[in-house]
């Protein structure tokens, strides 16, 4: 067979496999289980680093991924801030998903304090918001909503807080539907592939 006559069945032969990829991937996607809801974070009123209130109303209507860091912080929260980074370029400046960090040290991270750490590392922009707030109100939030740890250390200078390292994946109505652990080989992947198929569970709510 010439190469001319070769091509319309290489070409058939491309759209046929193309066809198969894209069946087997919807199929994938339907038949994924959901993810489940782990917990229902309560409502809350915090401050941003901007000095406006944010609430679980106004994280509504998309998902979100949260982290707890503060900014005295010299070991494991700047490495937060950088694989958080990594996501936010991931997601892209058109996506709705939004990024929030809450302090876990909020008697010093004050608003203009949490600015001035978005600044240092480039962060500019409302899609990823830096939470602050009285301090049992934070720590109740992370503790009781979040069922994560957290813990003054004075005995140890160099690291007053104890803290999760985890990300957290919070539903549009504010339902907690993973935690990751960003350092680890693997589940950043996991994390955005989680978040695109909750993006796509709520899509066909809709």
């Amino acid at each position: 067979m010439s190469r001319l006559a070769m091509r319309p069945v290489l070409a058939w032969s491309l759209l046929a496999v193309a066809t198969l990829t894209a069946a087997a991937l919807y199929v994938r996607e339907r038949t994924r289980p959901a993810l489940p809801v782990i917990a229902t974070l309560p409502h809350f009123a915090l401050v941003e680093r901007d000095g406006t209130e944010v609430g679980l109303a106004d994280l509504a209507g998309a998902p979100w991924v949260a982290d707890f860091i503060f900014t005295r912080c010299p070991l494991v929260c700047p490495r937060l801030t950088e694989k958080m980074l990594e996501l936010h370029r991931s997601l892209g400046e058109s996506s709705p998903v939004r990024l929030v960090s809450f302090s876990v040290d909020p008697d010093h991270d004050t608003p203009v304090v949490l600015a001035e750490y978005a600044r240092a590392h480039g962060i500019e922009g409302p899609s990823w918001l830096f939470l602050t707030g009285e301090k049992a109100v934070v720590r109740g939030l992370i503790r009781e909503g979040f069922l994560l740890p957290v813990e003054d250390t004075p005995d140890v200078p160099q690291m007053p807080v104890l803290h999760s390292s985890r990300f957290v994946l919070v539903d549009s109505e504010g339902r907690i539907r993973g935690m990751y652990l960003p350092f680890e080989p693997g589940e950043p992947e996991r994390l955005l592939d989680d978040l695109t198929a909750l993006r796509r569970e709520e899509r066909r709510r809709r």
